[in-house]
């Protein structure tokens, strides 16, 4: 998963020859999880067909204000289309539009999105070698950096006029990198380490049986990636669970046992700047795990159990700058015995459940918290996605940082 993943993105074309790379950059920006609508210049179906970016995009591509073929059509509307952007982008971008761009000139759909468009603007310079050394050149891609446009610079190569040197549009593979490189720069958590512990523990009784809990681990998961959505670097020690997370920002490292969840989260804390704590690590282990299957002979059978490593309260008194988070799971009392978790293990911030809330508790979807920081300030929310609980974690330990 990308910084772009779930982003939406107008995708600009111009009439210019690199305009064949925008089934490119269109299949890797769906590719990257990102949402894609393009927007042609009436020539540039002169270069690529509309049928093949809608068919990469899987949506309309729109090239006119109104559909020629019928007259009761709706109109396109490019306001619409410019607020439903996250970002705009314009790949290839000709001498031609550009100039335009940068003196106001509306006189076709993609003009009009951008002189509407609110989100960032960028665009990828495709001209020749004397175009792009055009003194006019110069003083259009200076008063589009003004209006805080951004461009993605040229690159160095053959021409299409057969000429080597600067104006070849960048490639597909490298304007994406641009933008997730240019977004993580604006995020949050950009250049934070976080690590976070998600799913159950399984205790072994013998090579086949384990002493463990219902969590599913959706919490864990989704603080991880709405983290690493936030700019995160994030490792994740996950226990034995059923989810899957692909994502650049975030390291999986799968452990099963207690005692394997104690050394990794040991091994990364003294360089994480936030840890989350939210895995359900089992209170207890069998004290000998049988090396063979136990069979069943008896009508009961008695097990020895002996405390497992509290990975928390070890980081509590471990912690030098490190902001630290636990999760308290509580049926009487909750407030009170977060409270007293809270101080106990030396956390600036912990995340009450509670089994009496409907909805939530392990498995769930959904989520039903209440955070309580340092100074006993308690702040309930109402239930929620675990992804939208995530956020709202993640936002107030913002808050907390800058505070």
């Amino acid at each position: 998963m990308s910084v772009l993943s779930g982003k939406n993105i107008v995708l600009g074309v111009t009439a210019g020859i690199a305009a064949y790379k925008s089934a490119f950059l269109v299949r890797l920006l769906v590719k990257k999880g990102a949402n894609v609508k393009v927007v042609m210049t009436p020539s540039a179906k002169e270069f690529v067909t509309p049928l093949t970016l809608s068919t990469l995009s899987n949506n309309e591509v729109l090239s006119s204000f109104t559909n020629e073929e019928d007259e009761n059509a709706q109109w396109n509307n490019h306001v619409a289309l410019a607020l439903w952007a996250n970002l705009f982008l314009i790949a290839p971008a000709t001498a031609n539009t550009l100039s335009k761009m940068a003196s106001g000139t509306s006189d076709n759909l993609l003009l009009a999105v951008y002189l509407s468009t609110k989100c960032p603007v960028y665009y990828a310079p495709a001209m020749d070698l004397d175009m792009y050394k055009h003194p006019t050149t110069a003083q259009t891609f200076k008063k589009l950096k003004s209006f805080g446009n951004i461009q993605i610079p040229a690159a160095f190569g053959e021409l299409a006029s057969g000429l080597v040197g600067q104006g070849r549009m960048a490639e597909p593979e490298d304007i994406v990198a641009f933008l997730e490189k240019d977004i993580l720069k604006t995020l949050p958590l950009r250049e934070k380490k976080i690590l976070i512990t998600a799913g159950p523990t399984y205790e072994a009784i013998d090579p086949v049986r384990f002493i463990g809990n219902h969590s599913s681990g959706k919490m864990g998961y989704a603080l991880a990636e709405t983290a690493a959505n936030l700019g995160a670097e994030v490792t994740l020690i996950s226990g034995p669970v059923s989810l899957k997370l692909e994502h650049t920002q975030v390291n999986i490292v799968s452990v099963t046992s207690a005692k394997e969840m104690y050394k990794k989260a040991h091994d990364f804390f003294k360089d994480c700047d936030i840890a989350i704590l939210s895995a359900a690590v089992a209170d207890y282990r069998p004290v000998e795990v049988a090396s063979q299957k136990i069979k069943k002979e008896d009508t009961s059978l008695a097990l020895k159990l002996e405390k497992t490593e509290d990975i928390l309260a070890s980081l509590g008194k471990i912690k030098e700058e490190q902001f630290l988070v636990g999760f308290a799971l509580e049926t009487q009392n909750e407030i009170e015995n977060a409270k007293t978790k809270l101080q106990q293990k030396n956390l600036d911030l912990i995340v009450l459940n509670s089994l009496n809330d409907k909805g939530a508790g392990f498995k769930s979807d959904t989520n039903k918290v209440t955070l309580i920081d340092r100074d006993n300030k308690v702040f309930p929310f109402s239930v929620k996605n675990k992804k939208e609980v995530a956020n709202d974690i993640l936002q107030h330990i913002i808050k907390q940082l800058h505070a």
